[in-house]
């Protein structure tokens, strides 16, 4: 398998932060869908990195698919 079809590569950093196509790829979830869940409380907010730039905290993202895991 080519390094592409693995999706975005893992960071092993306690604070990373996540580009969208990473926390597409780890929740499974659409552009639209993540940010309409944002919107309603849903989802964990994205960190403005500059005035046309988002990211995610790695551990948000990984605590909140535990918790989708756990109901």
């Amino acid at each position: 398998m080519a390094a592409n079809d693995r999706g975005p590569a893992r960071s092993t950093a306690p604070n990373a932060i996540l580009r969208l196509p990473a926390v597409r790829h780890r929740t499974g979830l659409s552009r639209a869908t993540i940010y309409r869940k944002m919107s309603a409380g849903d989802f964990p907010r994205a960190r403005q990195l500059s005035t046309q730039c988002v990211g995610w905290l790695e551990s948000e993202i990984d605590s909140w698919i535990s918790e989708r895991l756990a109901i």
